[in-house]
């Protein structure tokens, strides 16, 4: 069933992206293993249109924050004010209070104002003048940044990034492919013919039964290896890393239509799961060699996968 609502979601999105499947399986398998999403690339490649597609997929409820150099946390997070018919404050909730949240060009806003997702995003919760609220599962951001533009923007720092269990680029078009979104878009606006194919009960079902995806001991172990790997040379991937890496793997095997990992589901998520991941001066070609040189010198374990369950 869990298979079925990940086609259904990536056969939607497929009606308005061309040329994106490998985007969208990551996309789908961070959804499914209840973790963030930071897109980026240059701009124009469809980072807004993505996932706007995805969130039309889906019968949650849906906020787009823009970031900019002028926004509060407040603006985000919600505040309390003094209603005087009442005679007491009342809490006025953001936009985060949603189940899908677009952070459109996150690295846009100043470091106050991105820190306010850091609590939303680790513990599914907002604190707002001592108050804890609770925010309503499933809790899913997808923020957009553009790599190429300095001026007026402010870089995400480690404990940000380490929030989101993968960062994937959008990649370019073939020939074919562009004639082919233009063949799509000349006479149609494809985005707003979609609708809904699954409801929020069942993408909560489909996280619970994420974490009962198969991993045989030996992937484990293999997983853990990585990670080690990634701190010889003091670039050290967190242990939030080492859990984002063993659930983007669950979330990947569902996708494909599995209830067990394959060596093959961590190969294919561990550069957007490890490199912005790792810390030092690094840009992301470097980050992108030194993942490839650990999966090449890592031992890769062979056994029946789907054994000893």
């Amino acid at each position: 069933m869990s298979g079925d609502i990940l086609s259904k979601i990536a056969d939607n999105v497929a009606k308005v992206m061309i040329g994106k499947e490998d985007v969208t399986r990551r996309l789908l398998a961070s959804l499914a293993a209840g973790g963030h999403v930071l897109l980026e690339d240059v701009p124009g490649t469809g980072k807004t249109v993505l996932a706007r597609a995805l969130a039309r997929s889906m019968g949650c409820a849906f906020e787009r924050v823009q970031f900019t150099p002028d926004l509060l946390p407040s603006d985000v997070t919600g505040l309390s004010f003094f209603n005087q018919e009442e005679g007491a404050f009342t809490f006025k909730k953001g936009p985060v209070f949603t189940n899908i949240l677009l952070a459109d060009e996150i690295n846009r806003a100043t470091p106050r104002t991105q820190s306010s997702l850091l609590e939303c995003m680790a513990e599914r919760q907002v604190t707002v003048d001592g108050e804890t609220r609770v925010l309503e599962a499933p809790f899913f951001v997808i923020a957009t940044q553009n790599p190429v533009e300095t001026i007026g923007c402010f870089p995400l720092p480690e404990a940000q990034l380490d929030r989101f269990i993968m960062k994937i680029h959008m990649g370019s078009l073939s020939e074919s492919q562009e004639r082919q979104m233009i063949d799509r878009f000349i006479s149609a606006e494809p985005l707003a013919s979609i609708d809904a194919v699954c409801s929020a009960e069942e993408i909560r079902a489909l996280q619970e039964t994420c974490r009962q995806v198969y991993v045989h001991e030996d992937l484990r172990d293999y997983i853990v290896a990585l990670v080690q790997a990634t701190r010889k040379n003091r670039t050290g991937v967190s242990p939030r890393g080492t859990l984002a890496l063993l659930r983007a793997s669950q979330g990947y095997a569902l996708v494909q239509g599995r209830d067990y990992v394959v060596p093959e589901d961590i190969k294919d998520v561990a550069h957007a799961v490890l490199c912005h991941r790792l810390i030092g001066e690094f840009d992301d070609v470097q980050k992108a060699s030194v993942v490839t040189g650990i999966l090449g010198s890592v031992e890769l374990p062979t056994e029946d996968w789907k054994a000893k369950r």
